[in-house]
């Protein structure tokens, strides 16, 4: 298979439809070559070439997260990368790992926290992902707690309604009291009265986690 031949860029095409069944015919033949063809073009003199390999290589792992498990180290990589692109690509591509590494993701939060706090918005929305799926793992779930409220804390009010929905089917009973009272005290950060209700509807399935609960 000559990968570069059916990237969008190459067909000049301006939509991702090429890339995406790119991703999907890899990934239902199990092609570990071409997924390590795809890894070396991450270094292609062309921004654009670079731009679809990512985007390939995280639909892959959306599909069959074991065909890029092995590549961890080049995603971590790219979370420090200039390219903006290249760096939320790879924060996608690692969120799309958890399942199969969890270990390996774990032991890379600092760089994953850090790339977070520095990068774009889809950068920390991938992140705050990562912390969620771990989250929902039970040896994790002590551990991850306070670096998922601290960004929490943190976060722009936009995105927090999203990040404390996404992870209270996950809550554990002993978290929910910590949970709820930073979202009470970020209540006045929601500028927007439908933000606001979204939190508001958290708190309110928190309270119903433990009648004691505040």
């Amino acid at each position: 298979m000559n990968i570069i031949e059916n990237l969008a860029t190459t067909l000049k095409r301006r939509d991702e439809v090429p890339n995406q069944l790119l991703a999907e015919k890899i990934a239902k033949s199990g092609n570990s070559s071409a997924v390590d063809e795809l890894i070396e073009l991450l270094g292609h003199k062309s921004k654009d070439i670079q731009h679809d390999a990512i985007k390939v290589l995280y639909e892959i792992g959306e599909r069959k997260p074991g065909l890029i498990t092995r590549h961890l180290k080049v995603f971590l990589s790219l979370l420090k990368h200039r390219n903006n692109r290249l760096q939320w690509g790879g924060m996608t591509a690692l969120a799309s790992l958890v399942d199969e590494n969890p270990q390996g993701i774990y032991s890379s939060l600092p760089d994953i926290i850090s790339a977070a706090e520095s990068g774009s918005v889809i950068t920390r929305d991938y992140a705050m992902k990562i912390l969620t799926s771990l989250y929902g793992k039970p040896h994790y779930q002590n551990d991850v707690f306070p670096l998922f409220i601290e960004q929490l804390m943190r976060c722009p009010a936009n995105q927090l309604p999203m990040y404390a929905e996404n992870i209270l089917p996950f809550i554990a009973t002993h978290h929910a009291t910590a949970f709820m009272t930073v979202l009470r005290s970020r209540l006045d950060d929601m500028e927007k009265e439908s933000k606001r209700k979204r939190v508001e509807k958290v708190i309110r399935n928190l309270e119903k986690k433990d009648l004691t609960l505040p």
